[in-house]
Protein backbone atom coordinates (compact mmCIF):
# COMPACT_ATOMS: atom_id res chain seq x y z
CA UNK A 1 0.00 0.00 0.00
CA UNK A 2 1.29 3.54 -0.99
CA UNK A 3 2.07 5.99 1.89
CA UNK A 4 1.77 9.57 0.83
CA UNK A 5 1.41 11.38 4.64
CA UNK A 6 5.01 12.56 5.95
CA UNK A 7 4.47 9.71 8.94
CA UNK A 8 3.82 7.13 6.62
CA UNK A 9 7.22 8.28 4.42
CA UNK A 10 9.29 8.67 7.27
CA UNK A 11 8.24 5.19 8.48
CA UNK A 12 9.22 3.77 4.98
CA UNK A 13 12.87 5.25 4.74
CA UNK A 14 13.44 4.01 8.59
CA UNK A 15 14.52 0.88 6.57
CA UNK A 16 17.42 3.05 4.98
CA UNK A 17 18.18 4.76 8.08
CA UNK A 18 20.27 1.98 9.29
CA UNK A 19 23.83 1.75 7.72
CA UNK A 20 24.47 -0.55 5.37
CA UNK A 21 27.39 -3.80 6.51
CA UNK A 22 30.43 -3.68 3.65
CA UNK A 23 30.63 -6.06 2.07
CA UNK A 24 29.02 -9.52 2.47
CA UNK A 25 28.09 -11.18 5.62
CA UNK A 26 27.96 -14.50 6.77
CA UNK A 27 26.82 -16.39 9.82
CA UNK A 28 29.91 -16.83 11.39
CA UNK A 29 29.64 -12.51 11.39
CA UNK A 30 27.32 -12.56 13.52
CA UNK A 31 28.40 -15.44 16.53
CA UNK A 32 30.24 -13.79 19.34
CA UNK A 33 33.22 -14.84 21.22
CA UNK A 34 31.22 -15.40 24.31
CA UNK A 35 30.78 -19.39 25.19
CA UNK A 36 27.18 -20.07 25.20
CA UNK A 37 25.59 -21.59 28.75
CA UNK A 38 22.20 -23.11 28.30
CA UNK A 39 21.22 -26.38 29.07
CA UNK A 40 22.36 -28.68 26.35
CA UNK A 41 19.26 -29.71 24.14
CA UNK A 42 17.91 -26.26 25.02
CA UNK A 43 15.25 -25.14 22.32
CA UNK A 44 17.33 -21.39 22.84
CA UNK A 45 20.43 -23.00 20.76
CA UNK A 46 17.84 -23.46 17.68
CA UNK A 47 16.45 -19.81 17.80
CA UNK A 48 20.38 -18.56 18.18
CA UNK A 49 21.04 -20.38 15.02
CA UNK A 50 18.31 -19.76 13.26
CA UNK A 51 18.95 -15.65 14.34
CA UNK A 52 22.55 -15.64 13.56
CA UNK A 53 21.77 -17.62 10.28
CA UNK A 54 18.98 -14.61 9.24
CA UNK A 55 20.76 -11.67 10.50
CA UNK A 56 23.33 -11.32 7.41
CA UNK A 57 19.97 -11.35 4.80
CA UNK A 58 19.14 -7.53 6.28
CA UNK A 59 23.12 -6.47 5.25
CA UNK A 60 22.55 -3.85 7.91
CA UNK A 61 25.98 -3.02 9.81
CA UNK A 62 26.55 -5.09 12.47
CA UNK A 63 27.39 -1.88 14.53
CA UNK A 64 24.14 -0.65 14.36
CA UNK A 65 22.04 -3.53 15.10
CA UNK A 66 21.21 -3.97 19.02
CA UNK A 67 19.65 -6.78 21.03
CA UNK A 68 18.11 -5.96 24.32
CA UNK A 69 16.90 -8.55 26.60
CA UNK A 70 15.08 -8.27 30.36
CA UNK A 71 16.03 -11.21 32.92
CA UNK A 72 15.83 -15.40 32.43
CA UNK A 73 17.60 -18.04 30.37
CA UNK A 74 16.43 -16.21 27.01
CA UNK A 75 18.13 -13.28 27.71
CA UNK A 76 21.31 -14.06 27.83
CA UNK A 77 20.97 -14.07 23.74
CA UNK A 78 22.70 -10.67 23.10
CA UNK A 79 26.02 -12.12 24.85
CA UNK A 80 26.12 -14.34 21.62
CA UNK A 81 25.36 -11.98 18.82
CA UNK A 82 28.01 -10.04 17.72
CA UNK A 83 26.32 -6.85 17.88
CA UNK A 84 25.67 -4.37 20.42
CA UNK A 85 23.37 -5.70 22.87
CA UNK A 86 22.21 -4.90 26.65
CA UNK A 87 21.24 -7.57 29.59
CA UNK A 88 18.60 -5.40 31.25
CA UNK A 89 16.21 -5.39 33.86
CA UNK A 90 13.73 -7.97 34.82
CA UNK A 91 10.87 -6.85 32.36
CA UNK A 92 12.12 -3.77 31.07
CA UNK A 93 13.42 -4.60 27.92
CA UNK A 94 10.64 -3.02 25.75
CA UNK A 95 10.79 -0.02 27.84
CA UNK A 96 14.71 0.38 27.30
CA UNK A 97 14.61 -0.86 23.53
CA UNK A 98 11.34 2.11 23.19
CA UNK A 99 13.67 4.60 24.68
CA UNK A 100 16.49 3.32 22.28
CA UNK A 101 14.55 2.86 18.97
CA UNK A 102 12.76 6.55 19.57
CA UNK A 103 15.97 8.69 20.08
CA UNK A 104 18.61 6.53 17.70
CA UNK A 105 16.28 5.59 14.30
CA UNK A 106 19.81 4.40 12.72
CA UNK A 107 19.76 1.80 14.73
CA UNK A 108 17.63 -1.90 14.16
CA UNK A 109 16.59 -2.59 17.34
CA UNK A 110 15.52 -6.02 18.82
CA UNK A 111 14.30 -7.27 22.12
CA UNK A 112 14.77 -10.72 23.19
CA UNK A 113 12.06 -11.74 26.18
CA UNK A 114 10.64 -14.97 27.67
CA UNK A 115 6.82 -15.58 29.24
CA UNK A 116 7.80 -15.13 32.43
CA UNK A 117 9.98 -11.91 32.12
CA UNK A 118 7.65 -10.53 29.35
CA UNK A 119 4.16 -11.31 30.75
CA UNK A 120 4.43 -11.21 34.72
CA UNK A 121 6.65 -8.69 35.90
CA UNK A 122 6.88 -7.38 31.99
CA UNK A 123 3.54 -7.22 31.08
CA UNK A 124 2.75 -3.55 31.38
CA UNK A 125 5.67 -2.45 29.43
CA UNK A 126 5.43 -5.10 26.60
CA UNK A 127 1.32 -3.56 25.83
CA UNK A 128 2.35 -0.25 25.65
CA UNK A 129 5.32 -0.84 23.52
CA UNK A 130 2.56 -3.01 21.48
CA UNK A 131 0.20 -0.20 21.47
CA UNK A 132 2.72 2.41 20.38
CA UNK A 133 3.90 0.74 17.82
CA UNK A 134 7.41 2.16 18.54
CA UNK A 135 9.92 0.56 15.51
CA UNK A 136 11.02 -2.69 17.53
CA UNK A 137 11.40 -6.48 16.67
CA UNK A 138 9.90 -8.58 20.07
CA UNK A 139 11.16 -12.43 20.03
CA UNK A 140 9.15 -13.72 23.29
CA UNK A 141 10.43 -17.52 24.39
CA UNK A 142 7.43 -19.24 25.21
CA UNK A 143 8.42 -22.13 26.92
CA UNK A 144 5.89 -22.16 29.75
CA UNK A 145 7.59 -22.29 32.64
CA UNK A 146 10.32 -20.29 34.39
CA UNK A 147 13.35 -22.02 33.77
CA UNK A 148 16.88 -19.24 34.86
CA UNK A 149 14.91 -20.11 38.81
CA UNK A 150 14.68 -23.89 38.09
CA UNK A 151 10.81 -24.87 37.66
CA UNK A 152 8.14 -22.61 39.28
CA UNK A 153 4.74 -22.08 37.21
CA UNK A 154 4.64 -19.03 34.54
CA UNK A 155 2.37 -16.56 32.64
CA UNK A 156 1.84 -19.10 30.28
CA UNK A 157 1.84 -22.83 32.40
CA UNK A 158 -1.34 -24.70 31.93
CA UNK A 159 -3.83 -24.70 34.51
CA UNK A 160 -3.65 -27.80 36.57
CA UNK A 161 0.22 -27.54 36.24
CA UNK A 162 2.52 -29.45 39.10
CA UNK A 163 5.99 -27.45 39.37
CA UNK A 164 8.13 -26.42 42.89
CA UNK A 165 5.70 -23.45 43.27
CA UNK A 166 2.26 -25.37 42.50
CA UNK A 167 2.75 -28.62 43.84
CA UNK A 168 -1.31 -29.35 43.71
CA UNK A 169 -1.27 -27.87 40.08
CA UNK A 170 -1.91 -23.89 39.30
CA UNK A 171 -4.75 -22.28 39.55
CA UNK A 172 -4.00 -19.13 37.40
CA UNK A 173 -5.60 -19.29 33.68
CA UNK A 174 -2.58 -19.07 31.63
CA UNK A 175 -2.12 -15.85 28.86
CA UNK A 176 -2.09 -16.34 25.49
CA UNK A 177 0.65 -13.88 24.36
CA UNK A 178 -0.66 -13.32 20.77
CA UNK A 179 -4.69 -12.83 22.07
CA UNK A 180 -2.80 -10.39 24.35
CA UNK A 181 -0.68 -8.43 21.72
CA UNK A 182 -3.30 -8.17 19.13
CA UNK A 183 -6.00 -7.42 22.11
CA UNK A 184 -2.93 -4.83 22.15
CA UNK A 185 -3.46 -3.57 18.95
CA UNK A 186 -0.23 -4.74 17.93
CA UNK A 187 0.38 -4.25 14.12
CA UNK A 188 2.64 -7.43 13.17
CA UNK A 189 1.78 -10.45 15.45
CA UNK A 190 3.19 -13.87 14.69
CA UNK A 191 3.64 -17.65 15.97
CA UNK A 192 6.61 -20.20 15.44
CA UNK A 193 8.22 -23.01 16.92
CA UNK A 194 11.66 -23.15 17.88
CA UNK A 195 12.88 -26.37 16.19
CA UNK A 196 10.90 -25.44 12.37
CA UNK A 197 13.63 -23.43 11.24
CA UNK A 198 12.90 -22.64 7.98
CA UNK A 199 8.89 -21.42 9.28
CA UNK A 200 10.95 -19.39 12.03
CA UNK A 201 13.29 -17.91 9.30
CA UNK A 202 11.00 -16.62 7.14
CA UNK A 203 8.54 -15.03 10.32
CA UNK A 204 12.15 -13.36 11.13
CA UNK A 205 12.01 -12.22 7.55
CA UNK A 206 8.67 -11.17 7.33
CA UNK A 207 8.81 -9.30 10.89
CA UNK A 208 12.25 -7.40 10.10
CA UNK A 209 10.25 -5.57 6.76
CA UNK A 210 7.40 -4.84 9.13
CA UNK A 211 7.71 -1.28 9.85
CA UNK A 212 6.16 -0.52 13.77
CA UNK A 213 6.69 -3.53 16.98
CA UNK A 214 6.32 -6.89 15.73
CA UNK A 215 5.62 -9.36 17.93
CA UNK A 216 6.95 -12.80 17.63
CA UNK A 217 5.77 -15.86 20.10
CA UNK A 218 8.08 -18.95 19.71
CA UNK A 219 7.50 -22.25 21.20
CA UNK A 220 10.72 -23.06 22.93
CA UNK A 221 11.28 -26.55 24.37
CA UNK A 222 13.10 -26.22 27.61
CA UNK A 223 14.31 -30.04 28.47
CA UNK A 224 14.86 -29.88 32.43
CA UNK A 225 12.11 -28.16 33.73
CA UNK A 226 8.77 -28.79 30.55
CA UNK A 227 10.01 -31.10 28.79
CA UNK A 228 7.97 -31.85 25.63
CA UNK A 229 5.80 -29.51 26.38
CA UNK A 230 4.92 -28.60 22.60
CA UNK A 231 5.46 -32.49 21.43
CA UNK A 232 1.75 -32.32 19.69
CA UNK A 233 2.78 -29.41 17.37
CA UNK A 234 7.08 -31.22 16.91
CA UNK A 235 5.88 -34.85 15.91
CA UNK A 236 5.19 -35.21 12.44
CA UNK A 237 2.55 -37.43 12.90
CA UNK A 238 0.66 -35.71 15.50
CA UNK A 239 1.46 -31.97 14.41
CA UNK A 240 -0.31 -32.77 11.19
CA UNK A 241 -3.73 -33.13 12.72
CA UNK A 242 -2.73 -30.33 15.53
CA UNK A 243 -1.13 -27.44 13.46
CA UNK A 244 -2.34 -24.79 11.07
CA UNK A 245 0.05 -23.27 9.32
CA UNK A 246 -1.34 -19.27 8.67
CA UNK A 247 -0.56 -18.21 4.85
CA UNK A 248 -1.64 -14.89 3.81
CA UNK A 249 -4.23 -15.31 0.99
CA UNK A 250 -4.77 -18.95 1.24
CA UNK A 251 -7.56 -21.28 2.73
CA UNK A 252 -7.16 -22.03 6.08
CA UNK A 253 -7.03 -25.99 6.06
CA UNK A 254 -4.92 -28.35 7.88
CA UNK A 255 -5.12 -32.03 8.80
CA UNK A 256 -4.33 -35.23 6.74
CA UNK A 257 -4.87 -33.96 2.94
CA UNK A 258 -6.17 -30.67 4.09
CA UNK A 259 -9.31 -32.36 5.04
CA UNK A 260 -10.32 -29.90 7.99
CA UNK A 261 -11.25 -26.48 7.83
CA UNK A 262 -11.61 -22.93 9.62
CA UNK A 263 -15.18 -21.86 8.94
CA UNK A 264 -17.15 -18.74 10.56
CA UNK A 265 -20.06 -20.50 12.39
CA UNK A 266 -23.40 -18.50 10.81
CA UNK A 267 -25.00 -18.52 14.64
CA UNK A 268 -22.69 -17.27 16.59
CA UNK A 269 -19.61 -15.94 14.35
CA UNK A 270 -17.21 -17.49 16.16
CA UNK A 271 -14.95 -19.96 14.37
CA UNK A 272 -14.87 -23.44 14.23
CA UNK A 273 -13.17 -26.39 12.82
CA UNK A 274 -15.21 -28.45 10.83
CA UNK A 275 -14.10 -31.66 7.81
CA UNK A 276 -14.40 -30.22 4.42
CA UNK A 277 -16.84 -31.20 2.04
CA UNK A 278 -17.45 -30.28 -1.56
CA UNK A 279 -21.28 -28.43 0.27
CA UNK A 280 -18.84 -26.37 2.92
CA UNK A 281 -15.32 -25.87 1.02
CA UNK A 282 -16.52 -22.52 -0.05
CA UNK A 283 -16.83 -21.48 3.31
CA UNK A 284 -13.42 -22.38 4.55
CA UNK A 285 -12.04 -18.85 5.79
CA UNK A 286 -9.27 -17.08 3.46
CA UNK A 287 -6.35 -16.28 5.72
CA UNK A 288 -5.81 -12.48 5.72
CA UNK A 289 -2.94 -11.36 7.49
CA UNK A 290 -3.88 -7.83 6.62
CA UNK A 291 -7.29 -7.02 7.91
CA UNK A 292 -7.85 -4.16 9.05
CA UNK A 293 -10.03 -5.50 11.76
CA UNK A 294 -8.29 -7.38 14.63
CA UNK A 295 -11.78 -9.52 14.79
CA UNK A 296 -10.47 -12.59 12.92
CA UNK A 297 -7.01 -12.66 13.71
CA UNK A 298 -8.18 -12.64 17.20
CA UNK A 299 -10.27 -15.46 17.01
CA UNK A 300 -7.55 -17.43 15.29
CA UNK A 301 -5.71 -16.83 18.34
CA UNK A 302 -8.05 -18.62 20.35
CA UNK A 303 -8.83 -21.37 18.69
CA UNK A 304 -5.77 -23.66 20.10
CA UNK A 305 -6.80 -25.85 23.04
CA UNK A 306 -4.72 -24.69 26.09
CA UNK A 307 -3.71 -27.97 27.29
CA UNK A 308 -3.79 -29.83 24.24
CA UNK A 309 -2.56 -27.70 22.15
CA UNK A 310 -4.49 -28.85 18.90
CA UNK A 311 -5.65 -26.80 16.53
CA UNK A 312 -2.60 -24.18 17.17
CA UNK A 313 -2.33 -21.79 14.12
CA UNK A 314 1.44 -20.37 13.81
CA UNK A 315 2.58 -18.01 11.32
CA UNK A 316 1.39 -14.36 11.07
CA UNK A 317 -1.93 -13.75 12.18
CA UNK A 318 -1.73 -9.86 11.85
CA UNK A 319 0.10 -7.61 9.78
CA UNK A 320 -0.84 -4.15 9.15
CA UNK A 321 0.18 -0.77 8.05
CA UNK A 322 -0.10 1.74 11.57
CA UNK A 323 1.53 4.80 12.35
CA UNK A 324 5.45 4.41 13.69
CA UNK A 325 5.35 5.97 17.07
CA UNK A 326 9.29 7.12 16.85
CA UNK A 327 8.96 8.39 13.01
CA UNK A 328 6.07 10.33 14.34
CA UNK A 329 8.22 11.54 17.46
CA UNK A 330 10.71 12.96 14.77
CA UNK A 331 8.22 14.90 12.69
CA UNK A 332 7.00 16.74 16.18
CA UNK A 333 10.67 17.65 16.15
CA UNK A 334 11.07 18.70 13.13
CA UNK A 335 8.25 20.66 13.36
CA UNK A 336 8.95 22.23 16.83
CA UNK A 337 12.80 23.11 14.98
CA UNK A 338 10.68 24.48 11.64
CA UNK A 339 8.75 27.21 14.08
CA UNK A 340 11.49 28.51 15.60
CA UNK A 341 11.44 26.27 18.84
CA UNK A 342 14.07 26.32 21.72
CA UNK A 343 14.14 23.86 24.19
CA UNK A 344 14.50 25.87 27.94
CA UNK A 345 15.00 23.35 30.46
CA UNK A 346 14.68 26.21 33.17
CA UNK A 347 11.84 27.85 31.69
CA UNK A 348 9.70 24.69 31.81
CA UNK A 349 10.77 23.76 34.93
CA UNK A 350 9.80 27.39 36.41
CA UNK A 351 6.90 28.05 34.12
CA UNK A 352 3.12 28.74 35.36
CA UNK A 353 2.30 28.11 38.65
CA UNK A 354 5.03 27.42 41.27
CA UNK A 355 5.14 26.94 44.61
CA UNK A 356 8.03 27.20 48.07
CA UNK A 357 8.41 25.12 50.05
CA UNK A 358 9.67 26.21 53.75
CA UNK A 359 10.26 24.19 56.74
Amino acid sequence: MAETSTTGTRAIEALSLVPKAEGKQSMKDFKSDQEVRWCPGCGDYAILAAVQGFMPELGLAKENIVFVSGIGCSSRFPYYMNTYGMHSIHGRAPAIATGLASSRRDLSVWVVTGDGDALSIGGNHLIHALRRNVNLKILLFNNRIYGLTKGQYSPTSEVGKITKSTPMGSLDAPFNPVSLAIGAEASFVARTVDSDRKHLTEVLRQASAHQGTALIEIYQNCNIFNDGAFDALKDRQQAEEAVIRLEHGKPIRFGSDLAKGVVRDPLTGDLKVVAVTPENEDQVLVHDAHAESPTTAFALSRLADPDTLHRTPIGVLRSVDRPVYDAQMADQLDQAIEQGGKGDLAALLAGGDTWTVVG
